[in-house]
């Protein structure tokens, strides 16, 4: 069955067949890790996550890069401000390369809680200076980078075309523009390369320009070069990266190789909170954490993924994240009661139900639609071994780990349902610093005949001996 994918590049569903044989080759932009990601950041990864599974359920094999970019994304897309791992080290009072290795170990805990696979290679930008620099140099030898006082930026004015993913106008947009930072710049859309360290700057190397770093789009065309080739197969990424960091990708990778660097460009929509847009100045970039203090696991976080298709915006509510969560427990009871059903299936329904899945997978990851076949076999009044096998197969490409369904829900059996809600009651109270509320919630809890012990993290509830 044809595979399509949209291509943010084309603007249309295209059938794919993989540049070489049967291997695909993505790339992926991974976490600036200065900070905890947040659900927002984590739809990308999800869907992430369903790329790989539909491609492997398809029989491709995979070679897959994910950066982790630990120096060099600045505050602003447009060659200003500080840098992010800088700006975290000074708030924290670390050195960067601590507060790096500190966010990506809670970055990966929380792909783990996801049930996200890890792509094949993962390239942390600070690994790979070497590979950048040999790219910086490349653009100066054809002719699309130079040097100002501040940077090596690279010559828009040299390409065919630019933009070629977003419709900007540019024309339209220099007036007033933010980007004119640097009197430099042959043109306000050149972007930087590489940039010259102040003399207070921590993280820099030598280079044929001085101590400096690479940019932040940089990083992403070097390191995809490096692993995937000139050309490769799919690159993704989140829908803010359109206008700014794929179009410089691009734009970089077209003056070092004169090549777009991926066939099919693929993006995920935002994910609005309440209606809205989610901010820190709004207080609404939730975590993984928050979600667990409101008893919703991140497996119902993925689940709720799928009650909207990726290219469309998805729109988060407590209320709503909670309804995934009963969703799947119906989903995990539901699977038990198959595989203790003792009836036998027609080889034609359940290949009617397996066409019906592929179908929607293969029509550019529909995964509502793909959740719907999976709803309808478990309202099957016949249980049956034969349907659990089929969800255990359609739970590759779903990723909610159903063969481990009887532990989830013993785990969850082991407490009262009166106990956890007071539970979610008082961690809602400690949210809202209302301690008077939480320590009287406790005693309720305590009588219950829990003990409530407070981590950094959570809550642990634990049964009185």
């Amino acid at each position: 069955m044809e595979l399509k994918l949209y291509n943010t590049l084309t603007k249309q569903k295209e059938i794919f067949k993989p540049l070489q044989n049967n291997e695909v080759r993505i790339y992926s932009c991974g976490p600036t890790v200065y900070s905890f990601a947040h659900i927002g950041n984590f739809r990308s990864y999800v869907f992430m996550d369903n790329l790989r599974r539909v491609l492997k359920y398809n029989g491709y094999t995979l070679k897959h890069v994910m950066n982790i970019t630990d120096v060099g994304h600045l505050e602003s897309d447009a060659d200003e401000g500080e840098d992010k791992m800088l700006k975290a080290a000074k708030k924290e009072n670390k050195d960067p390369y601590e507060i790096a290795e500190f966010y990506s170990n809670i970055f990966f805990r929380d792909m783990d809680r996801l049930n996200i696979e890890r792509p094949e290679i993962i390239a942390k930008a600070t690994e790979h200076i070497d590979c950048m620099l040999e790219f910086v140099k490349q653009l100066m030898n054809n002719g699309y980078a130079y040097e100002t006082s501040k940077a090596i930026y690279f010559d828009i004015s040299k390409l065919d075309k630019y933009p070629v993913l977003s419709n900007r106008n540019l024309d339209e947009q220099i007036a007033g523009a933010r980007v004119e930072v640097d009197k430099e710049k042959k043109n306000p859309y050149d972007f930087a390369v590489w940039i010259k360290a102040p003399e207070n700057h921590i993280m820099k190397w030598d280079s044929p320009w001085g101590l400096s770093y690479p940019g932040w789009h940089l990083e992403c065309s070097a390191m995809g070069r490096k692993y995937l080739g000139d050309e490769f197969d799919i690159h993704t990424g989140g829908i803010d990266h359109i206008p700014t960091h794929h179009e410089n990708e691009i734009a970089q990778s077209k003056g070092c190789t004169g090549k777009i660097p991926a066939k099919t460009w693929m993006h995920v929509e935002f994910l609005q909170v309440d209606g809205g847009k989610m901010s820190k100045s709004l207080g609404n970039t939730y975590t993984l954490d928050d979600l667990q203090k409101r008893q919703i696991e991140p497996l119902a976080y993925k689940l709720f993924c799928y009650t909207a298709h990726y290219r469309t915006k998805l729109n988060f509510t407590f209320e709503g994240a909670s309804s995934s969560m009963k969703a799947l427990k119906r989903l995990r009871e539901g699977f038990l009661k198959h595989l203790d059903g003792d009836n036998n299936v027609d080889e034609k329904t359940l290949q009617e139900y397996r066409t019906n899945f592929t179908k929607a997978i293969n029509d550019d990851l529909n995964l509502p639609l793909a959740m719907s076949v999976v709803w309808e076999i478990l309202k099957e009044e016949k249980k049956s071994k034969d349907f659990a096998k089929i969800l255990l197969e359609f739970d590759n490409v779903l990723g909610l780990d159903l063969k481990n369904s009887k532990q989830y829900l013993e785990k969850e059996e082991d407490i009262p349902e009166d106990v956890l809600k007071l539970a979610a009651e008082r961690k809602q109270a400690r949210m809202d610093k209302n301690w008077e509320k939480s320590d009287s919630l406790r005693d309720e809890i305590i009588k219950k005949g829990y003990n409530v012990k407070d981590t950094k993290e959570d809550m642990v509830l634990e049964k009185i001996k």
